[in-house]
């Protein structure tokens, strides 16, 4: 039996649906439509997420001997009712404290690689002083002081 045959307003209405289908399902993927692997969509392992105490100056952070931030090198993402904020340890005592907002489109940073910080919805890397690596973001992270006493970390807003 011989298969029927297509005409060709059918076959150009079913390839556009295909096309759009493989388009949607790319933008989907690149802009965080992914779901919950651990790597994210942007393939940078996500980051561990703390919480932060609102303070009347800022958040405080409690780091432990558990805690990612407890050996220099170590990075966090630290979420509270004042912001989130990507908090990298840089020395014994000292640490990095930067917005967790893209500075491309306003996501959230949560993916950590390399000592870089990659956006999950277009793949934007910062540094850990929030310098830009890769855009598409052109400007610089926002960074906060931070001082650190008693396993306390005191973050100013």
């Amino acid at each position: 039996m011989k298969p029927a045959e297509q005409s060709r307003r059918e076959f150009c209405g079913q390839a556009c649906r295909v096309a759009v289908a493989g388009v949607l399902g790319s933008a989907l993927g690149a802009c965080g439509g992914g779901g919950g692997s651990p790597t994210g969509p942007s393939g940078a392992p996500s980051l561990t997420t703390l919480s932060g105490t609102a303070t009347a100056s800022g958040i405080d952070l409690v780091i432990d001997t558990a805690s990612p931030l407890a050996s220099v090198g170590g990075a966090a993402l630290v979420q509270s009712s004042r912001g989130s904020f990507l908090v990298s340890r840089t020395g014994e005592s000292t640490f990095s404290v930067l917005t967790a907002t893209c500075t491309h489109q306003a996501c959230t940073i949560n993916g950590f690689t390399g000592n870089r910080y990659v956006c999950p919805c277009h793949g934007s890397n910062f540094d850990t002083s929030g310098r830009v690596l890769q855009g598409p973001a052109v400007a610089a992270l926002r960074t906060f002081a931070a001082t650190f006493a008693g396993g306390t970390l005191a973050v100013a807003l």
